[in-house]
């Protein structure tokens, strides 16, 4: 897989004190928005006190001073009843550390192999959510500051996040199938959301004799959940995602384009369906962000050599990630 030409490849220097501590930073953040996410969304939800407002606050601009008080009221008291209660430290510290081993891996993949081809990147830039939103985290990514030397560079720079991220998600996806606990149905109600489960929760679920109806998630089903996806909106074949620097490198700059604009179009009616018969608005995402996608223009690599064999191979193995991971209707919303 990492054949290269014989030309020598430059070497960039290490990242410094200063880059370590901001992505540091950025990553501790995102380590406490998704532990916050966990301890939420673990079964029972902790339960935030009620806010209480100033007598001196009252209509229209004393209700605009209260949202970030009862705002900020929630999370508090979402964090005290954690340390008051260590389950549900412990499920959003689970949620935290699986979600971010899948996310630090994807991304580790990408930066160590450009690493090994040469080219100028940044450390992952982890970006936390603001505390309460699902799933804690906006993502990561690395940012590349130098050319790509040659098409099997750009195939393996881009293929390697996801799988290195994929062989990460699969063992928390068991743990979360096989944790699955039947739901009381006294404790159901009408409302709610329903996550649908990918195809590799559904063959991980049949290999082990497991009935996914009804099941009460738990902090590793949701964290390899998020994961998986997270893994199918990168390697969709559009503009500078993962799949898009994999559909440029072997097919070109022509289909490239043409792949993008298909998939474009796809999700954009899948997006509407998911409206009408789910109502969930999260295909509208997926929509503007391959819209962005779609206007930048993907750089040309240095050489187009072949590719090779083994490479193709490769990308087929990923279009099976791709088909394990994506789901087209992620959510219910009832």
């Amino acid at each position: 897989m990492l054949d290269i030409a014989t030309q020598q490849r430059p070497r960039h220097p290490w990242p410094t004190g200063r880059q370590w501590l901001l992505h540091g930073a950025l990553f501790a953040a995102t380590v406490a928005t998704t532990t916050i996410l966990g301890i939420m969304m673990a079964p029972p939800e902790a339960a935030a006190p009620a806010a209480h407002a100033s007598a001196e606050t009252g209509g229209f601009a004393g209700s605009l001073w209260l949202i970030p008080w009862y705002y900020v009221s929630i999370v508090v008291g979402i964090v005290r009843e954690a340390f008051a209660h260590p389950y549900y430290l412990k499920q959003g510290l689970i949620f935290s550390g699986s979600l971010l081993a899948i996310l630090a891996s994807h991304e580790s993949g990408h930066y160590f192999l450009c690493r090994y081809y040469g080219v100028d990147a940044t450390l992952p830039f982890f970006i936390p959510q603001p505390p309460l939103l699902m799933p804690g985290t906006f993502g990561a990514f690395i940012r590349m500051k130098s050319p790509v030397p040659s098409r099997r560079a750009l195939f393996d720079i881009g293929l390697a996040g996801p799988l290195a991220g994929f062989i990460v998600l699969v063992p928390i996806a068991v743990a979360g199938v096989l944790r699955l606990q039947p739901a009381d149905p006294s404790t159901m109600s009408a409302g709610g959301w329903t996550f649908h489960d990918p195809l590799l929760f559904q063959v991980i679920a049949w290999a082990f004799r497991i009935n996914l109806e009804n099941g009460m998630i738990n902090s590793f089903y949701l964290a390899a959940w998020f994961g998986a996806l997270v893994t199918a909106l990168n390697l969709m074949p559009v503009g500078q995602l993962d799949g898009g620097h994999g559909t440029f490198s072997v097919f070109g700059r022509t289909v490239h384009r043409s792949i993008g604009l298909i998939a474009f179009v796809l999700m954009a009616v899948t997006s509407v369906l998911g409206w009408f018969w789910h109502g969930s608005p999260s295909g509208f995402v997926y929509v503007i962000l391959l819209a962005v996608m779609l206007r930048v223009r993907h750089p040309e690599p240095q050489h187009m050599e072949p590719l090779g064999r083994v490479r193709i191979i490769i990308g087929i193995i990923t279009l099976a990630v791709f088909v394990l991971c994506f789901l087209p209707f992620p959510i219910t919303i009832t």
